[in-house]
């Protein structure tokens, strides 16, 4: 667990997301007390419970990419889900259970990887030997000699008898290492994943997923992965030798434990579009849609309030798993969900919508802002591209302008609004003689003064 102060953690979240304090601070603060938590005694660590986050805002406004980033600065497995892709048990579609099964397997990976990482040096030590023996096979009988003493059809600075042999692996080995072999072809033996039966039809189901999944190991064992010999380039085979030797190394039920607790103790499920499954109050016409929703929402409430799931790896606990739910909440409102599962979010963030100011930070602060995004694309092709402030504050302004006429999408419109500004720069760029480019706001409201203008148009291209 990382040991950042909610300060240093809004700070880190500065650097890619523009505004939002509310949201961070409160994802700064859940985020510090999990490594409080983790520093307390084992017998009042476990009474306390992680208080979930309420994200309530429109789209694009940084919902997801708050959650995201929190994960990655906290090195947490971390899911992404639509609450409105899941059903209700004994309807088809996804089981709400079916999101823990997945954050398992993404710790996992997390996990594997690590440890990948710990034995890395011996795994390409032991490439290293194994493709030695690739290009000098080891002689496991004796070898004729020829007429002039040497050993018969070997290169000439074999030499007669074992030490002969280890001078000459010796010599290859220098010539690896200083990568005079990168080119040459060996042979050597390649996995291939054996085609196994199609199980499509049972993932349709609620709850069928891990059934899909045990069936799928289990032909998996029945039916090993074939091996086929293959003449690749030493530089190939050295990757594949390395990660079949790390693979080795690697104990997997190890991992598996590892993964089980960092899921139970760090996990993080980002549950978006909570609103889409809130019963509407009065509303009128819709009244088995209104019962379906509700019952997802009393499915996901064990899950949020702490229970135990069946996985393929072993069970695991959700109690003190972080989840962090959002939603627009245009038609419905967080009251429209069900009591219990209200309670569970007891941290209510309501994120600003915004404006051409926020924009224009947008397009210049960031660490990944977008100007700097398409500034290195074009780079790739030798254009220096550069934008006048002009033309930024334009672009700031037509995108919020689109967004108050048509639909509000947030930040995404600016995505739009620069894949409009620079279509043609971007078409042109291998051809162009001129390498240096300047942006200002005159090419900008060339380049989108009729289509910022056109409400119509503008619905359908921006």
């Amino acid at each position: 667990m990382i040991d950042l102060t909610p300060r240093e953690i809004v700070a880190e979240l500065d650097r890619y997301i523009v505004g939002q304090d509310n949201a961070k601070r409160a994802v700064a603060i859940a985020l510090r007390n999990r490594y409080r938590r983790q520093r307390l005694p084992e017998d009042i660590r476990d009474e306390i419970l992680p208080k979930n986050i309420l994200m309530i805002g429109p789209t694009g406004v940084g919902k997801t990419e708050i959650a995201r980033r929190l994960a990655s600065l906290a090195q947490s497995p971390f899911l992404k889900v639509e609450a409105s892709k899941f059903t209700e048990v004994g309807y088809v579609g996804r089981d709400v259970e079916s999101m823990i099964r997945d954050l398992l397997e993404l710790a996992i990976g997390m996990v594997r990887e690590e440890e990948k990482e710990k034995v890395a040096r011996k795994a390409e030590e032991l490439a290293e030997e194994r493709l030695l023996d690739l290009l000098v096979p080891p002689r496991s009988a004796p070898v004729p000699l020829g007429a002039g003493g040497g050993l018969a059809g070997r290169p000439e600075e074999a030499l007669p008898g074992q030490g002969g042999m280890e001078a000459t692996r010796e010599k290859f080995r220098q010539m690896l290492r200083e990568g005079k072999l990168e080119e040459r072809p060996v042979e050597m033996e390649v996995e291939q994943a054996t085609s196994l039966p199609m199980f499509g039809m049972l993932s349709q189901g609620g709850g069928m997923e891990e059934m899909e999944s045990s069936l799928k190991e289990m032909f998996g064992k029945m039916f090993p992965k074939k091996g086929q010999r293959r003449q690749v380039k030493v530089q190939e085979a050295r990757e594949f030798l390395k990660k079949s030797e790390a693979e080795k190394l690697v104990d997997m039920e190890n991992v598996i434990r590892l993964a089980i607790q960092r899921t139970e103790q760090s996990g993080i499920i980002f549950l978006d579009e909570i609103d889409k499954i809130a019963s509407r109050q009065g509303a009128a016409g819709h009244q088995g849609a209104e019962v379906s929703r509700e019952g997802v929402q009393r499915d996901l409430l064990p899950i949020v309030e702490g229970s135990t799931v069946t996985t393929k790896h072993g069970m695991v606990k959700t109690d003190h798993i972080l989840f962090i739910a959002s939603g627009a909440f245009h038609l419905a409102k967080p009251s429209d969900l069900v009591p219990e599962l209200q309670g569970r979010f007891p941290i209510r963030v309501e994120l600003d919508p915004l404006g051409e100011e926020e924009f224009y930070r947008i397009l210049t602060e960031p660490q990944n802002a977008l100007l700097k995004q398409y500034t290195a694309l074009l780079a790739t092709e030798g254009i220096a591209l550069e934008f006048a402030d002009e033309a930024i504050r334009a672009m700031a302004r037509i995108a919020a302008e689109v967004n108050r006429k048509t639909e509000n999408i947030g930040a995404r419109r600016l995505h739009t609004v620069l894949e409009r500004l620079l279509e043609e720069l971007s078409f042109e760029a291998t051809d162009r003689s001129e390498k240096a480019f300047l942006v200002d706001a005159e090419y900008v409201q060339k380049q989108l003064r009729d289509i910022s203008a056109n409400e119509d148009l503008s619905r359908f291209i921006l």
